[in-house]
């Protein structure tokens, strides 16, 4: 089993939809993978990005990286206000109805 290099991998084309019997799942499931990586397929996270945050003494600076990181991560951001809503309004909405039976 030959494993390559594996300190600069190389990577193919995208995901493709595999031929199934539900097609409107399968392009529901990758329309939300587009939509949450949206910038992560358009263009790689810049290591720079990463390494060098909160290194600048400027608060503007700083300011700057947090939205350009922020930016860079927003479909992730946007999931996961989906699903704290989901967590804290599914059992809120299960109980009114199992306790508020009129």
């Amino acid at each position: 089993m030959e494993l390559g290099n594996v300190s600069q991998p190389t990577y193919g084309p995208g995901p493709e939809a595999p031929g199934s019997s539900m097609p409107g799942l399968v392009g529901m499931v990758h329309g939300f993978l587009r939509l949450c990586l949206l910038t992560a397929l358009s263009t790689p996270c810049p290591p720079e990005l990463i390494t060098d945050f909160g290194r600048s003494q400027s608060e503007e600076a700083i300011r700057e990286q947090v939205q350009e990181l922020l930016l860079y991560e927003l479909g992730f951001l946007v999931c996961t206000v989906i699903g704290l809503i989901f967590i804290i309004l599914v059992p809120l909405v299960g109980c009114c109805f199992c306790c508020c039976r009129c």
